[in-house]
Formats: C-alpha cells, sequence, structure tokens
C-alpha cells in the first residue's frame, strides 16, 4: 500500500503537469494551424470614441450615418495631443447629435485598413457617410473641440439655406453676429457652387445664398457679388466678383477671414487662431487696463488708426488685468506699464515698442520708422552679475560683454528646464573656474527664455558661442560637452580639436555619428516663434 501512495504523488504530479501544457498550448485544427482568438464585429468605446477594428469597422459604418474617423498611431505626439480633445468632442456630440459619432482607428495593429484608405501620416481624419466606404472627405476643421463639432454638423447639415424673400433674409441676417450672403443671378451657377463649398470649409460663420430680385435690390447689390453682415464697425463688406464673374474659393475664404474680425481684435484664447491665421502679418498691440477709464477711451481713438491702416496691420487690444502672463512676459510688458503698445512683425519676430507718452499724440504718427523703436526683451543686470567665474548675462549688458576688443568670451545660451542645460551645468562652472584668472577670457551664460539679442536667433538648448576679441565672426560650438574638448576648444581661440572636427566626424561610421548624437549633441527644441509665446499650452 506504501508503494501504491508513493506511486500515485509522481503520477498525480503528470496528470497535472500535462493538463497545464495542454492548456497553455494553442488549439490545433486539422493538425496544423492553431486557432487565435477572432475579434468581434461589437463596438466598444473608450470616453465616447468607438473603437475599430477590420471586423468591426463595416458594422460602425452601416450603423453611423456620419461617422468622423480618426486613424493613429500611439507613437504619435500629435495623435497624443488630439486625444482628450477628440474624446470631448465625441462626448459633447454623442449628447448634442447623436447621429453625428467620433472613432478611431489604431494603424499599428490595423494596418489592412492603413493601407485601403492610404494613411500616409498621423493623425488622418475622414468622415464616412451614408455607409460609403470608398469616399471618405478628409477632415479640414481645427483640431479643436469646438471645430470638430462645428465642422461635423456643417457637413452633415442641410447646407447654406436659400434666402427666397426679403423676410426669410432678414431673420437669417439678424438671428447671428455674423453671416455671409451670396448674392447669385441663379443659385444653381457655378458661382454658387463655389460659395456652397467654401461654406463647408469656414465652419465658424453662417452661409446663405439669394437669387431673389427683391432681396438684391433691399440690400442695394446690383450685380452678383458676396456681402458680409457683421453687428460690429461698419456693419457690412462687400465682395465684387470680377468681371468674368468667376468666383475663386481661395479668394472668398481669405475675404471673410479679414473681414469677420473686429477693426481692433479683443485677444483671448479664443480669437488668437483667427489672429495666427491671418495673411496680414504685421501686428500693433494696444496694452490697456479696462478698469482704468482713460485707457478704455484710448482704444475707441486707435479705432480711427486701425481703419487707416485696414489690410496693412492688425490691430489688437490686450488687457493687462486679465490672465495672459504668458502674453504679457513675451512683451516685457506689466500691469503698470499700461497703456503701452507693441508692434510685431510676425515674419522675424522682430518687436518695437511705442512709447506711453507717444500714444497721447496723434496715434496715426506711432506707426510711422521714426517713432517704433526695435524692443528686445531683458532681466535687469544681477548685482552679482561678474562676481562669480561663469558670468551671467542679460540682454542690456550682453554686448557690452561680448564686444569687448580685449576679451574672447564663451557663452552658454540656456532655459532654465532643458535637462540638457542642467547635465551641462556642472561641467560649465568647472570651465568658469577654470579660467577665472584669465584675463584675456570670459565664460558666461544667458537665459534665453527671458533675454534676446538682435543679432542672434536661438532655437534650441543649450546652445555655445564663441564671441572672439576684436569683433571677428561669432563661432558655434559644436563638439563634446566635456571639460577637456572645451578648454582646447577655448584655448585654441575657438577652433575645435583635430579629432572634433566636422571634417573627421564625416569619415567615422554611422554608429558613432549615432552616438555622438545621442550623448553630446542632444538639445531641447525651442520654437521662437510669436505664436508659440501667445498659445498657452
Amino acid at each position: 500500500m506504501r508503494v501504491k501512495g508513493l506511486l500515485y504523488v509522481p503520477v498525480l504530479g503528470l496528470l497535472l503537469w500535462a493538463s497545464c501544457m495542454q492548456a497553455e498550448e494553442p488549439q490545433v485544427e486539422n493538425g496544423t494551424e492553431p486557432v487565435t482568438k477572432e475579434k468581434t464585429t461589437e463596438i466598444e468605446e473608450e470616453q465616447d470614441v468607438m473603437v475599430l477594428h477590420i471586423n468591426n469597422f463595416e458594422r460602425a459604418l452601416t450603423e453611423n450615418k456620419f461617422l468622423l474617423v480618426e486613424f493613429y498611431a500611439p507613437w504619435c505626439g500629435h495623435c497624443r495631443q488630439l486625444e482628450p480633445v477628440y474624446a470631448e468632442a465625441a462626448g459633447k456630440l454623442k449628447k448634442e447629435v447623436p447621429a453625428l459619432r467620433l472613432a478611431k482607428v489604431d494603424t499599428t495593429e490595423e494596418k489592412e485598413l492603413a493601407e485601403e484608405f492610404e494613411i500616409g501620416s498621423f493623425p488622418t481624419l475622414k468622415m464616412f457617410m451614408n455607409g460609403d466606404r470608398k469616399t471618405p472627405v478628409d477632415y479640414s476643421g481645427k483640431r479643436t473641440v469646438e471645430g470638430i463639432t462645428q465642422w461635423m454638423k456643417r457637413h452633415s447639415g442641410p447646407g447654406a439655406p436659400t434666402l427666397d424673400s426679403v423676410k426669410s433674409a432678414a431673420q437669417f441676417i439678424d438671428a447671428h453676429n455674423l453671416t455671409v450672403v451670396g448674392f447669385f443671378h441663379s443659385v444653381d451657377s457655378d458661382e454658387a457652387k463655389a460659395f456652397k463649398e467654401v461654406s463647408l470649409e469656414v465652419t465658424d460663420v453662417e452661409f446663405g445664398l439669394t437669387a431673389t430680385p427683391e432681396v438684391f435690390q433691399e440690400y442695394e447689390v446690383k450685380a452678383s457679388s458676396v456681402v458680409l453682415f457683421k453687428k460690429f464697425d461698419d456693419g457690412r463688406a462687400d465682395f465684387l466678383l470680377p468681371e468674368d464673374g468667376k468666383l475663386e474659393k481661395s479668394n472668398l475664404t481669405t475675404f471673410i477671414a479679414e473681414n469677420s474680425m473686429e477693426l481692433i481684435i479683443p485677444f483671448s484664447q479664443e480669437s488668437a487662431d483667427k489672429i495666427f491665421s491671418s495673411n496680414i502679418h504685421l501686428h500693433s498691440l494696444l496694452f490697456i487696463n479696462s478698469t482704468v477709464e482713460s485707457q478704455k477711451t484710448l482704444l475707441e481713438q486707435s479705432k480711427v488708426v486701425a481703419k487707416e491702416f485696414k489690410g496693412k496691420m492688425l490691430f489688437i487690444v490686450i488687457d493687462v488685468t486679465a490672465a495672459l502672463s504668458h502674453v504679457l512676459t513675451y512683451f516685457g510688458v506689466s500691469e503698470e506699464d499700461a497703456p503701452t503698445a507693441r508692434v510685431i512683425n510676425m515674419d522675424t519676430a522682430k518687436k518695437f515698442s511705442i512709447a506711453s507718452e507717444d500714444l497721447t499724440l496723434n496715434l496715426s504718427c506711432c506707426f510711422v520708422s521714426s517713432v517704433l523703436q526695435p524692443y528686445y526683451r531683458s532681466e535687469e543686470i544681477p548685482e552679482d552679475w561678474d562676481k562669480k567665474p561663469v558670468k551671467v548675462l542679460v540682454g542690456k549688458n550682453f554686448d557690452s560683454v561680448t564686444q569687448n576688443s580685449s576679451k574672447n568670451v564663451f557663452v552658454e545660451f540656456y532655459a532654465p528646464w532643458c535637462g540638457h542645460c542642467k547635465e551641462l551645468s556642472p561641467i560649465w562652472d568647472q570651465l568658469g573656474e577654470k579660467y577665472a584668472d584669465h584675463d584675456d577670457i570670459i565664460i558666461a551664460k544667458m537665459d534665453a527664455t527671458a533675454n534676446e539679442v538682435e543679432a542672434l536667433t536661438i532655437d534650441g538648448f543649450p546652445t555655445l558661442k564663441y564671441f572672439p576679441a576684436g569683433g571677428k565672426e561669432v563661432i558655434s560650438y559644436t563638439g563634446k560637452r566635456d571639460l577637456e574638448t572645451f578648454s582646447k576648444f577655448v584655448d585654441a581661440g575657438g577652433v575645435l580639436p583635430e579629432e572634433e572636427s566636422d571634417a573627421d566626424a564625416d569619415d567615422d561610421d554611422e554608429d558613432d555619428t549615432e552616438k555622438a548624437q545621442e550623448s553630446d549633441s542632444k538639445v531641447c527644441v525651442f520654437s521662437q516663434t510669436p505664436k508659440s509665446f501667445f498659445i498657452e499650452k
């Protein structure tokens, strides 16, 4: 009996082991291929966004008359940025207009769908209507909650209404802050068709059209044209068709964009998109304190100038008491500075200041070159800026230090938040200590997020530049970021050691190049475009 008991234990163990192995192994069909669990046609949702794959895609199209699908990749930064916006828009539409739904497809998993719809970039959004799988419409709206919901509603709606009487036209125009009305001899003309196509793309204004003579007469329109009606400024703007009668969609879109904004635009996160998408790249910004009555009067006076420069310059008003600290920081304006003004060229990012006392003169004179003064941000010069081995530069003392005829100045342009700058900091301090007793060498640093220099544009951190004595050409440092290489560079008067030169680097194999890029060439990418400062993240 004891032998049987002893045998029973290993036999039972073998049976349990065999059953576990069988459970772990995939089932075999016909003794060949393993059977994997297939995805069903059921449609799951994540935050009101349908999750689609090859098996449920057709069902989603069949069950949803209007379906916007995002084709994304999990590793894509733009996709991750869109994710919360897309989910919020999905929830809003599901609640307000259940027929309009949003979905998503992970293209790294669903390669067959990605290939079918020729997805070449991420995220790509396409709208499927009435179950049509062959001709989806590419999404062309803004990637905001409001942009997505407006675009969906516009593309799923009946389109621009026909205003066939004076009464219907008046009601339509009065009902909205902005309306664009097309006056055509026929609502089926080529011009009317182009007008309707524009109405599908410009979703933040209301469109209507008419071919009724009485409506033409009521609004004093004599020929085919488009009129933008607005409840501010002049009340309307007319877009006359050229002699050949052809309506160019791009010209109409530009006309609407430029005339749907106020003469003086109150800056907000909502108005920022229109401002930065404008074809007018010279902007005047008036900073006022809205609680001070005299400054509000200045705003009214500015409208005369804004009208004079319309089409040449955008005029924007910024209330210094509003939550726009990022904008104030970019222009170096404090609440106490109001009223003051800045002019910025959006192409070059060059800024000009207008002193408060000049604003009390004839305002038109403020925008001539003799009054506009170039403006560059600068912190105040620290009292102890030159007390430590690494000298502290700001905009106000930069030229006097770097343009010194008897000193060679090696400068690190850094950002306080940059990880690569933090890694470099102790090495840079060591370099400063090493050359502290050299009369002809200065090791310095400057916070380039708070200070600007006219002749330099900093695109990444850290940026290292060597300013030779005597005002010679500035040298950009591209070598290794270690004390030894820095020292050789400085000792050679701004020349990299031979083994660190670009010529030798070209002979290195690909692996060595990649290693160098991963270690010594790392930078924190930085956008100095005005928009990057205006739009608060």
